[in-house]
């Protein structure tokens, strides 16, 4: 069958969004790494004490996360 009709021009569009998310990735995540380390940087200048209270409630935050998925996984 031919498929130059409508539906051909909505597959083009998700072929070049597909093309673009792997780019838009790497652009959030260059973002977010700059934030991390700009935050870590000001973190550790505030001292060991709120370093020591910042890493326990990022740990907390990352099992939690983990539970949630596995949890929703399924």
């Amino acid at each position: 069958m031919d498929e130059s009709g409508r539906g051909a021009r909505v597959f083009a569009e998700e072929a070049l969004l597909g093309l673009l998310l792997p780019f838009w990735q790497v652009v959030i995540g260059a973002v977010v790494l700059v934030v991390l380390v700009l935050s870590v940087g000001r973190l550790a200048r505030r001292g060991r004490s709120r370093m020591t209270t910042a890493l326990l409630v990022t740990a907390a935050a990352i099992v939690g996360f983990a539970v949630i998925g596995v949890l929703l996984e399924g």
